[in-house]
């Protein structure tokens, strides 16, 4: 990893049926400090309820949603009303823009206060993203582990998220693919995670 240095270095990763590719330095380290720092005392993160075998339990981590529209996003149950992009938030999609094949609507934001805080195992098939979405994931602060595995085949992929990369899942990724963002009593630090996508 210590090789790439340009922001628009991607690695390729090696999984079938899927389209997978990572940013590691997609920001410096001053500008994700910045960013990092605007972004968790700005954004207006919110806690939902989420029910679990009939059980209601709080999210295990904050989220927020902004976008260029008012189109709602409905996931587990939860439908979430847009904010409006912030100015920093519309610096980070028109890098993203630059270097990928999506214009982005939507960025769907979650702070990670610690290692106990997680997102288990999905994919985002959502009826709003369409077939074959593309989203575009920025990692801000602590480093997390995230996890692949396939949805029919005995094969599974990490990476470990730096701050300031960028992982683009694209084409059939989510349709055979499933991701997770697991627990770790490693980390102590906040991370946060912007996913940004596109609902018509």
């Amino acid at each position: 990893m210590d090789l790439f240095t340009s922001q628009n270095d991607d690695i390729q990763l090696k999984m079938p049926d899927g389209d997978v590719r990572y940013y590691p330095a997609f920001f410096d380290k001053n500008k994700a400090d910045h960013l990092f720092k605007i972004l968790k005392e700005s954004i207006e993160w919110q806690q939902d309820d989420i029910k679990i075998f009939g059980k209601v339990y709080k999210q295990p981590r904050l989220t927020a949603l902004y976008a260029n529209n008012k189109n709602t996003y409905t996931y587990s149950n939860i439908t979430m009303k847009p904010h409006k992009f912030t100015e920093e938030l519309l610096i980070i999609k028109e890098k993203i823009e630059n270097i990928s094949s999506g214009i982005f609507t939507t960025c769907l934001l979650n702070l990670y206060r610690d290692g106990q805080d997680s997102n288990g195992w999905h994919a985002d098939n959502e009826k709003e993203l369409g077939t074959e979405p593309i989203i575009a994931s920025v990692s801000f602060g602590e480093e997390r582990w995230f996890h692949f595995k396939h949805k029919t085949k005995n094969q599974k992929q990490k990476i470990l998220l730096q701050h300031g990369s960028l992982l683009i899942m694209q084409g059939k990724t989510q349709e055979n693919w499933l991701h997770q963002v697991p627990k770790s009593k490693k980390v102590m630090k906040p991370r946060i995670n912007l996913t940004f996508r596109i609902i018509d």
